[in-house]
């Protein structure tokens, strides 16, 4: 989170990654029309959800 491009929520595109709560605790891959995948905790399934679902910290663009 500290090391890579913060990029603004209004700029995501697939790929970038979410960070979500204060202590950037989660991290989501948004996929585009709003939503990431992501796993909701250790040992459940990976699902997809609305990416503003969880409170956002920042959004890192790992190719930058």
């Amino acid at each position: 989170w500290k090391q890579l491009k913060h990029v603004a929520v209004e700029d995501m595109r697939p790929g970038d990654l979410v960070i979500y709560f204060d202590d950037a605790s989660h991290v989501g891959m948004y996929i585009g029309d709003g939503a990431i995948v992501h796993a909701p905790r250790p040992g459940r399934n990976v699902t997809i959800t609305g990416a503003g679902s969880m409170q956002i910290l920042g959004v890192v663009r790992p190719d930058a």
